[in-house]
C-alpha cells in the first residue's frame, strides 16, 4: 500500500486484517483507530508509551500494513487532516489550555461552554466521516424488518432507549432489551430471522450487548451496530455498522453526535416508510 493511500482505505485494511494480529499490534491498532484525528502530531515514542510497547513494534505495524516505517505511515493522517486541522477548533487542547492557565476555579459558565465546544467538534467529525453506504444499508435493514430489537447497557442504555422510544411512532413492533433483572438474553429468545437487532456499544464494550447478539445472530437476525471503532467487538458480526466518535471534555464523553445519528436515522427511516405508504395509497399514479 502506497503512503498516499486514502485513511479509509488504510482503516479498511487495519479492519480486514485485525483479527489476524498479534496481541501487541491489536493493541496499536486500536489506538490508532481512536486516535486518528491527532496521530499526525504525536512521537513514536509516545504512542508507545500510551500502549505499552517498545518503539520497534510500531514500525513493525507500519510495515505489516505496507509502509516503510512510521513516518510514511504517519504521512496519510498528516494529509488527511491537517486541512481539516486548520479549520476546525481542537476543543480538547482548548480546554487543557484552560485548565493549565487559570489560577481561578472554572466558572459553570466556563465548563458549560466548554463541554458545549467539544460536543460541536464532536458533530463535526461525525459529519465528515459519515459512510454513506452503510447508512443506507442500516435504513434497508430496518425497512426490511418484522421486529427490531434494540440493545445498549450502561451509557448507551438512553441512547437504546430513544430509538425504541423513536421506532414506536412508526408501523414497526419495536423491542427495547431492557435487561430488567439480568434477563438480557432471556428477552432476546423471541427474535427471528426477519427481524433485525440493533446493538449500541462503546469502549469497553458490553459484554451483555455481545451476548445479546450472539443470540441474534443464533436465530438467524440481522445486525444492526452503532459503535465507536471499526475494530469494536462487535463490528465483525456487524450487517450495517456505524461509527460514531464523540466529543470529550474533562474526561467525560457527549451523547450528543449518537442521539443526532440515531435521529438522522429514524428521519431517514420514516422517510421511506412514507414513500411506501403513498404507494400503496395511490397505486395508479405511477401507471402512464
Amino acid at each position: 500500500m502506497a503512503a498516499t493511500a486514502p485513511i479509509e482505505q488504510l482503516m479498511q485494511h487495519i479492519a480486514a486484517e485485525y483479527d489476524s494480529l498479534s496481541r501487541q499490534l491489536k493493541v496499536i491498532a486500536q489506538y490508532i483507530e481512536k486516535h486518528r484525528a491527532s496521530l499526525m502530531l504525536e512521537r513514536i515514542s509516545d504512542i508507545a508509551a500510551a500502549c505499552d510497547v517498545q518503539p520497534s513494534a510500531i514500525v513493525r505495524f507500519a510495515q505489516r500494513f505496507g509502509y516503510s516505517g512510521f513516518s510514511e505511515m504517519q504521512d496519510v493522517f498528516r494529509q488527511a487532516y491537517t486541512d481539516q486541522a486548520g479549520a476546525t477548533p481542537d476543543y480538547q487542547q482548548r480546554i487543557r489550555k484552560l485548565i493549565s492557565t487559570r489560577d481561578a476555579a472554572l466558572s459553570v459558565g466556563d465548563l458549560t461552554r466548554e463541554f458545549i465546544g467539544a460536543s460541536s467538534t464532536g458533530l463535526d467529525d461525525l459529519g465528515a466521516s459519515l459512510d454513506d453506504a452503510q447508512l443506507e444499508a442500516a435504513v434497508n435493514l430496518l425497512l426490511k424488518a418484522e421486529n427490531i430489537y434494540v440493545i445498549g447497557v450502561r451509557r448507551s442504555f438512553p441512547i437504546a432507549s430513544y430509538i425504541a422510544y423513536a421506532l414506536e411512532h412508526t408501523d414497526k413492533r419495536a423491542h427495547l432489551v431492557s435487561g430488567l433483572g439480568g434477563m438480557h438474553r432471556e428477552q432476546m429468545r423471541s427474535i427471528r430471522p426477519r427481524d433485525v437487532a440493533i446493538a449500541i456499544s462503546f469502549s469497553p464494550y458490553g459484554k451483555e450487548t455481545q451476548q445479546c447478539i450472539k443470540v441474534a445472530q443464533d436465530k438467524g437476525a440481522k445486525v444492526l451496530v452503532i459503535t465507536d471503532s471499526k475494530l469494536a467487538p462487535l463490528a465483525r458480526s456487524a450487517d450495517a455498522l456505524l461509527t460514531v466518535t464523540e466529543g470529550s471534555a474533562f474526561a467525560f464523553r457527549s451523547l450528543t453526535s449518537t442521539i443526532c445519528l440515531c435521529q438522522a436515522l429514524f428521519i431517514a427511516l420514516a422517510y421511506k416508510l412514507e414513500l411506501d405508504i403513498e404507494e400503496i395509497h395511490h397505486p395508479g399514479e405511477h401507471d402512464d
